[in-house]
């Protein structure tokens, strides 16, 4: 292994401004996957207080969450290429700001129309900030830091995911103990998610440019070369390739954890109460209990994440970028499938912990990877469309998990068999993990490589 490529000591050169635009743009994301987590775990919850009784809240929540997702991906398209004209920085700032101030918005919504709005421009500012904040950082830091700092802000954002799953605890006991009513616990959960707007000051303020990314725009003006340009990305046909396998690779990892690993909470759910009512706990606790179980299991599912994601990063660099893709497309596949088939109740809960594990490993790998495939004008623009533009693929995931769970539980006469249709459902879903298998493979190894320019 290269000294470029030692991750133990990625940070060794890093100057204090290099930390800060790190930490800067770690939070971003951090921050940024604190608010998903929020609508994960408030999903269920907001639908039923917001629709009428007897509406199907489990094809409602598919619905919310691909507009949550077309929102994404409109908004990493558009904030990537803004990104490449203007700067990482100040497009990240407007980001930022975008997502904080909706997820508090959402708190406010009336109905299933209102909330839909919210969600999708909340999405809008989610999208934006992937691309961005990898960008910022490979332009930044040093390239021997790079595949490190990357991976390390990957994995961060796992703590964003925890703490979203302390915060549901919390509440979720407050409603155990009826100091909170159930029916605002998903209200009180966006407005906590509001709080990251703070962090736009301080971006504002201190972060600048990078370096390589100003003299690069300047000597752009001169030679003509457009910068956040899509002509430009699909008309290059090595740029184009990359474009479209880094798409198919991306779809395949946000379906597997938006369209199937991001509903576990609804299994979760429906298994503890059914185990709760069956010991005959209080009816009117199990509410309470289920979401503080719920909130369990996301945070077992993200500290599986967050070492898988670490994990992911070191062996992308040992092994390479595609011999490590492929190992984590099949093992998240069979995670999953164990997931959904066989977790029972509480003492199967350490499960969680392997399916986040190898799901989110990939997201590692993409923080990594993308950026690798794309010169420096077109590196935002490349990377978000990767990681978004699939998202309008993706966002059919949640719906086809709805309609495919409703379609097997047509028949259901009984809660078990419903439930037994979800679980079926998630299942036949996860081979979607192989379009990624396939992708990587057309697409070229970067380990130990400059990136292109």
């Amino acid at each position: 292994m290269s000294d470029s490529e030692s991750n133990k000591m990625w940070y060794k050169d890093l100057t204090s401004y290099h930390w800060f635009v790190f930490i800067a743009a770690s939070l971003a994301w951090l921050f940024d996957c604190l608010d998903q987590q929020i609508f994960i775990l408030s999903r269920e919850n907001a639908l039923s207080s917001l629709m009428p009784p007897g509406t199907d809240i489990k094809l409602y929540g598919g619905y919310a969450t691909s507009i949550f997702m077309i929102g994404w991906a409109t908004g990493g398209l558009i904030f990537g290429s803004v990104g490449d004209r203007i700067g990482r920085a100040k497009t990240l700032t407007i980001t930022v700001f975008l997502y904080s101030v909706c997820t508090g918005l959402s708190a406010l919504s009336r109905g299933w129309v209102d909330f839909a709005i919210f969600r999708f421009l909340t999405g809008l500012g989610v999208g934006g900030v992937f691309g961005l904040a990898v960008a910022l950082v490979a332009d930044s830091l040093p390239s021997r830091s790079r595949a490190g700092a990357l991976g390390m802000l990957q994995a961060l954002s796992a703590l964003g995911n925890i703490t979203a799953g302390l915060i549901g605890m919390f509440l979720g006991q407050l409603v155990a103990s009826k100091q909170l009513d159930g029916a605002n616990f998903w209200k009180v959960m966006f407005l906590v998610g509001a709080l990251p707007a703070f962090l736009c000051v301080f971006l504002q303020i201190k972060l600048k440019e990078p370096e390589a990314w100003i003299k690069a725009r300047q000597e752009g003006r001169v030679t003509g070369v457009k910068f956040g340009s899509y002509q430009s990305l699909f008309s290059d046909p090595r740029w184009l390739r990359h474009s479209m396998f880094g798409m198919m690779l991306c779809v395949a990892g946000v379906i597997g954890i938006w369209g199937i690993g991001f509903f576990s909470p609804e299994l979760v759910r429906d298994v503890i109460k059914r185990n709760l009512t069956a010991d005959g706990i209080d009816a009117s606790k199990i509410d309470g209990y289920a979401k503080w179980w719920v909130s369990i299991n996301m945070i077992c599912q993200n500290l599986g994440a967050f070492f898988g994601m670490l994990t992911f990063s070191y062996f992308a660099q040992w092994a390479g970028r595609r011999i490590s893709f492929t190992v984590a497309f099949i093992a998240a596949m069979v995670a999953t499938i164990s997931y959904f088939q066989v977790f029972n109740g509480i003492g199967h809960i350490w499960m969680s912990s392997v399916m986040g594990f190898f799901q989110m490993a990939l997201f590692a790998g993409f923080a990594i990877y993308l950026p690798e495939l794309f010169p420096l004008h077109l590196r935002s623009t490349g990377t978000s469309f990767c990681y978004n533009a699939g998202r309008f693929i993706a966002a059919s995931g949640p719906l086809t998990l709805g309609r495919l769970q409703a379609s097997l539980a047509e028949n259901a006469t009984t809660s078990e068999m419903k439930l037994t249709a979800f679980r079926d459902a998630c299942s036949y879903m996860s081979v979607v993990f192989l379009v990624g298998l396939i992708a990587v493979w057309f697409l070229p190894e970067t380990k130990g490589k400059p990136m292109p320019e």
